[in-house]
């Protein structure tokens, strides 16, 4: 093979490995993006359609909002299969179902693939059982008081707030924080790290002071 010919391969497979590198790259990096606003204008499509779905379902139940949605799809998908009949039948042409493509797509799922998830989500949730049990039976003293202030501060919390309002702050944060927190990290990481050394310094305390404590190692 000429070597001229062999090396503009080369670079050929290189160029299409790297290209689907930096695809993978992207993908798994979409999210962060949103969030980031990368893209303002996907961003604000995200942020909007989450938000709008959240009010939604503040003002109307799940099964309405469920059904509006489904109703406005089939609106569209029913109105573009007339309006494609109806061109084809016009110009006398052939071009088949308008949807033919989507059609022939294969939806289905692998059972590898349905097996990689079931078995990623039962490491989560194996691990989300251990710590239940530590927490709750009190293997740490000091992390169970911990869980009990955070759920007696939330019961503050739901008598003020339902859990769709909960929802919406939360969809707002997701969108407000990262772009904010990325503009003045050095100044937040600051008070973060003061905040920090007075909870350990505090908790510490505490641990010395309870009886039956588990103290934790100055390394963890």
């Amino acid at each position: 093979m000429d070597p001229v010919t062999q090396s503009a391969q080369i670079s050929s497979s290189q160029g299409f490995a790297d290209g689907q590198n930096s695809a993978t790259k992207e993908s798994k990096l979409s999210a962060k993006d949103l969030i980031h606003w990368r893209d303002p204008k996907k961003s604000g499509v995200a942020f909007g359609l989450s938000l709008l779905m959240l009010l939604s379902l503040a003002a109307f139940s799940i099964i309405s909002v469920v059904s509006y949605l489904l109703l406005a799809l089939l609106c569209v998908t029913i109105t573009f299969r007339i309006y494609k009949s109806v061109v084809q039948a016009v110009q006398k042409s052939n071009e088949g179902h308008p949807f033919k493509a989507l059609i022939d797509k294969d939806v289905s799922i692998a059972p590898e693939t349905f097996r990689k998830h079931v078995d990623a989500s039962l490491t989560y949730i194996n691990r989300a059982l251990k710590q239940m049990s530590h927490l709750f039976l009190v293997e740490d003293l000091v992390d169970s008081l911990k869980l009990a202030v955070v759920m007696w501060l939330l019961t503050y919390v739901g008598a003020v707030f339902n859990g769709i309002t909960i929802l919406i702050l939360a969809d707002v944060l997701l969108f407000t924080v990262p772009p904010v927190y990325e503009k003045n990290k050095t100044q937040i990481d600051q008070y973060i790290d003061l905040a920090r050394t007075q909870v350990n310094t505090t908790i510490a305390k505490l641990q010395e002071k309870l009886p039956g404590a588990v103290k934790r190692s100055k390394t963890e």
